[in-house]
């Protein structure tokens, strides 16, 4: 009798130790999937018959996990849940890489006008096209659809032109956290492959200073 009463203990907690191996590789599909935190009642929503207790036990294994393989990422806890996140070490990486994405995606003409939104914004389309020394209506037009460049106002006085300026996907693709981080002219170099466009950013940085 005793040793049946052992056998199924040992079954049930066997039981339950797969039980909680699943929902930690659950949490885990969720959060690599996710591109922002998630609370503990999105997850609980999700798996509607697991208790909150359970999910966080299972979410500090995922970080006690992460850290004791000593991997890139790590768990954390921010704006009232839980993300995966590169760790702060690996963001000189992280920025190089958005930076060869957006070399890849835009034009020359495209990576210039940027620059020079990004540097002098809010700024005009004729404001744009006097710097660059070519019309560049269509340019800033392609990187509105893009989502990198966006409508920020209207300047005063007449005309009422419109004022453009970055966007947060313009932030994003670089690996910035925000625009005091704007890249520098070293490494906007990089980017622009002919020296007419390293000439025009620096006209942008001559009006800044």
């Amino acid at each position: 009798m005793e040793n049946e009463l052992i056998e199924e203990t040992e079954e049930q907690t066997s039981i339950q130790d797969s039980a909680n191996e699943t929902l930690t590789s659950i949490l885990e599909a969720i959060l690599f999937a996710a591109s922002d935190p998630i609370t503990l009642k999105q997850f609980q929503h999700a798996i509607p018959k697991t208790n909150i207790r359970d999910i966080r036990k299972a979410l500090t294994k995922l970080q006690y996990e992460y850290q004791e393989m000593d991997r890139s990422f790590h768990l954390i806890e921010i704006a009232k849940g839980f993300q995966i996140c590169s760790k702060p070490e690996y963001s000189d990486w992280i920025r190089k890489f958005y930076i060869q994405q957006v070399r890849v995606t835009l034009s020359p003409s495209a990576l210039e006008t940027l620059a020079i939104v990004a540097y002098k914004q809010p700024v005009t389309r004729s404001d744009v096209s006097n710097i660059r020394g070519v019309n560049s209506d269509s340019v800033i037009n392609a990187l509105v659809e893009k989502d990198l460049v966006c409508v920020s106002g209207r300047k005063e006085g007449a005309g009422r032109s419109l004022l453009f300026s970055t966007t947060d996907t313009f932030l994003q693709q670089f690996g910035l956290k925000d625009r005091s981080e704007l890249p520098s002219l070293e490494e906007i170099e990089q980017l622009l492959p002919n020296s007419n466009s390293i000439e025009s950013i620096n006209a942008v940085q001559e009006e800044l200073d």
